[in-house]
């Protein structure tokens, strides 16, 4: 029988919690956490069942017994942690957004590429099935040419200026958080934009509370989103063609239902892709296929996309003036 392959998680916080509950009820190996706290690796691997806890990055990466490192620090930290498990001959699935800047998302992606291995942004919007069902839909042409992308991202989050979110030396604030599903969304249907325009507000602590973005596409084509992290919203999405458009239901960033509606508002079809457990299962699918099959970057999150995304996201930064303490300089 042939076998699983065995993944590592880094660090231990909310969002490994999840995805880490995701694997294994998918019957997906975890054979390790790491932490910079053995207290804490120790902890969440009781917590699910997982063998080994490791009390520093380092000794995860190397632990022989683990095949993929999912990378699930806070922003700062996700380059560092990613080249200590490519240098260790791991494969590596990144928590989005995937750095800092696109300088950091450069270096691993040459570093992957001379390492010979699996690096990949856990956009897991990406993998979910109301997602394949829509570029199905977009590819047959049943709503005609995409004209125009519209999703927002609101959420009312953490008001503590100590937490994570609200501190701009840990990239806290709206766009890497919440922004970079929608703007990922608008790459995915209409591809990189050919002109970015952005404004924000801000909090007091310095990180951008809410975020609008309006992106111009090749033909033409608009996308708009806006995302902010003090006022909550249905968290809806639309795509409009010249035939009809696709409605995807709150929140269309998770396993979702969505509805296509031709030009003269007919319902055409009706599509239910909600799933079991939360849904973060399919994009280590693609993972573990990936490395399976031998291929180096996925057709739905290339790594070169992943990149180009960084790029648009600085290029909004510098429109609103947002940088973060101690990041790196972009290549």
């Amino acid at each position: 029988m042939e076998q699983k392959l065995r993944w590592g998680i880094l660090a231990t916080g909310g969002i490994a919690a999840s995805f880490t509950g995701d694997l294994l009820a998918s019957g997906l190996s975890v054979t390790a956490a790491g932490s910079r706290s053995a207290d804490k690796a120790r902890a969440f691997a009781d917590r699910f069942g997982i063998a080994k806890a490791h009390g520093s990055y380092k000794a995860l990466v190397a632990d022989p017994e683990v095949d993929i490192i999912y990378v699930a620090t806070p922003h700062p930290q996700h380059a560092a942690a990613a080249i200590l498990a490519l240098e260790a001959g791991k494969h590596v699935l990144v928590e989005k957004a995937f750095t800092l800047n696109a300088g950091e998302a450069k270096t691993l992606a040459d570093l992957a590429r001379e390492k010979d291995l699996v690096l990949m942004e856990a956009m897991w919007t990406r993998f979910l099935p109301h997602m394949i069902r829509i570029h199905e839909i977009i590819d047959s042409g049943l709503i005609g040419p995409v004209r125009s992308v519209q999703a927002e991202h609101r959420q009312f989050l953490p008001t503590d200026p100590s937490h994570r979110l609200n501190a701009p030396e840990l990239g806290g604030g709206a766009l890497l958080d919440l922004g970079i599903y929608p703007v990922s969304f608008a790459f995915d249907i209409l591809g990189a934009p050919e002109a970015v325009s952005a404004m924000a507000r801000f909090t007091g602590t310095g990180v951008d509370a809410e975020i609008a973005v309006n992106m111009r596409h090749a033909g033409d084509a608009m996308s708009s989103s806006v995302s902010a992290l003090d006022c909550a919203g249905p968290n809806t999405a639309v795509i409009y063609g010249e035939k009809g458009r696709i409605e995807i239901d709150s929140v269309w960033y998770t396993p979702s239902t969505f509805k296509v509606v031709d030009y003269a508002g007919r319902l055409i079809e009706t599509y239910d892709g909600r799933v079991e457990h939360r849904g973060m299962q399919f994009q280590a699918f693609e993972m573990e296929r990936l490395i399976a099959s031998g291929a180096r970057s996925s057709s739905r999150m290339p790594i070169a996309e992943t990149v180009a995304i960084m790029e648009t996201l600085d290029a909004i930064r510098a429109q609103i003036g947002l940088s973060y303490p101690g990041e790196t300089p972009a290549a």
